[in-house]
């Protein structure tokens, strides 16, 4: 007979994971937010601040995503990884994983970092407007030598989450955010004495905030568990373990690459229909990252539960927590949709000085865009939780090949035929956007129902 707090029916099972991917989601998703807010703190100050500010935040801020999420593959790998291991309680296999990630994050930023440093010419080349691209040269240096400090975070995020201790997570990057807010509010407009550096200041404010997250979770990683002595013999390199890394690491960075990539593409797009937008553009991608949090960080507690249900080899499990994951994800898709239809307008509006003389028209795009954003929500959850629930079982290749051909192949021609062909402009972007997600959504759900569950 089993023991009476031991799920014994399919209901009972799916209930049980939903309130463990609770427990371990909502830090995450509580986390995701706070970082994000970072961003956002940028945005609404520099909004007020100054618009050109704003439109130079708007097309930089996706291009130094778009290179950060495509390093943070190997960060990503990390997760499924240590689960599987935990769930053959092989506990060196989690040290050799976290390290490796780590070497494979600093190299990719060593890499990386010099082209921050270049952007000014870059963003002209690419049809920016001169005051915009002025403004990205400034600001783009600071998220530069953010970078390796950024993408350690991320590996230590990994490491806490697989192990779900996720408390920790999220109070570090709240703490790093309420920083970035005062260091924004002291140095964007010279408040208290302080130099008005305008968008610089919002530049150094982010530099040291990844910084301040990456001294706190270190050291509660370090102290929490120091049975794994993750600096131990640091220098020491592990081939073994570098190269399981960097297979899985390496389709998931490119999966990243494939989506961010596409709205950096429809950032660059909004450029080319002027300042105004653009900043708009801006505005409706910061509130739609804010309520993607959601099913991100749920989609990383499926990718830990999947996880370790796949390192037992226990298919009931499985199944169970990716039912669980799925039915969470919908509670939040009503949610953020009834939003964005509902109160479109304080939500944008927030975002721009009341005083600014272009507050109107951008507000008017702005609330049309986050009406077509309801409508990619549907499908942007769907494929979000799909590829956590595929990371979970370290299938990595196949999706990175659908996620190239849907975001690539598929919304990006749409949303250019849609805005520049047909003439809908902003809008045609958005909605070329949501063709590559339902793409992505259906052949990715298809897949992981179909194979493993």
């Amino acid at each position: 007979m089993q023991p009476a707090d031991v799920p014994n029916t399919p209901r009972a099972r799916v209930g049980a994971e939903a309130r463990a991917l609770l427990a371990l989601g909502l830090p995450l998703i509580g986390s995701h937010v706070a970082q994000i807010l970072i961003g956002v703190t940028d945005s609404v100050m520099l909004g007020w601040y100054d618009i050109t500010d704003l439109a130079a935040l708007s097309v930089s801020g996706p291009v130094f995503f778009i290179i950060f999420i495509f390093g943070s593959g190997f960060a990503w790998a990390v997760t499924p990884m240590i689960a599987s291991a935990l769930g053959q309680e092989d506990e060196r296999q989690v040290r050799r994983v976290t390290r490796m990630g780590l070497w494979l994050s600093i190299g990719f930023g060593l890499l990386l970092v010099p082209v921050f440093f270049v952007m000014e010419p870059i963003m002209l080349a690419i049809g920016q407007e001169p005051d915009v691209a002025r403004q990205a040269g400034i600001y783009m240096p600071y998220l530069g030598l953010g970078l390796i400090p950024a993408l350690l975070v991320q590996v230590l995020k990994s490491y806490l989450a697989a192990l779900e201790l996720t408390r920790a997570i999220l109070l570090a990057v709240i703490g790093a955010a309420c920083m970035n807010a005062v260091i924004n509010y002291l140095l964007i407009f010279g408040n208290f004495g302080m130099p008005e550096l305008g968008i610089e200041g919002a530049g150094f404010a982010s530099l040291a905030s990844h910084l301040v997250s990456l001294i706190a979770l270190l050291a509660y990683a370090l102290r929490k568990r120091p049975e794994h002595e993750l600096l131990k013999n640091f220098h020491r390199s592990d081939p073994e373990a570098m190269r399981d890394v960097f297979r899985l690491g390496l389709p998931i960075g490119l999966t990243l690459l494939a989506e961010t990539g596409l709205f950096a593409a429809s950032s660059v797009m909004m450029g080319w229909l002027g300042k105004i937008p653009l900043a708009a553009h801006g505005i409706a991608l910061q509130i739609t990252s804010i309520s993607f949090m959601v099913p991100l960080g749920l989609s990383q507690a499926v990718t830990v539960r999947v996880g370790k249900a796949w390192g037992k080899n226990d298919r009931e499990a499985l199944r169970a927590a990716a039912l669980a994951g799925m039915s969470l994800a919908g509670i939040a898709l009503v949610v953020i949709v009834a939003a964005f239809l509902l109160v479109p307008g304080p939500m944008v509006g927030f975002f721009i000085d009341p005083t600014d003389v272009a507050r109107p028209e951008i507000l008017a795009v702005g609330i049309i865009l986050l009406a077509v954003a309801a409508l990619f929500q549907i499908v942007d959850i769907g494929q979000v939780m799909a590829l956590g629930m595929l990371r979970g079982v370290q299938d990595t290749r196949v999706p990175m090949i659908m996620a190239v051909i849907s975001y690539w192949g598929i919304g990006l021609p749409v949303a250019y035929i849609l805005a520049f062909t047909f003439g809908w402009e902003g809008p045609g972007i958005w909605l070329g956007l949501t063709a590559g997600l339902a793409v992505a959504c259906v052949s990715m759900q298809t897949r992981f129902w179909k194979r493993y569950a």
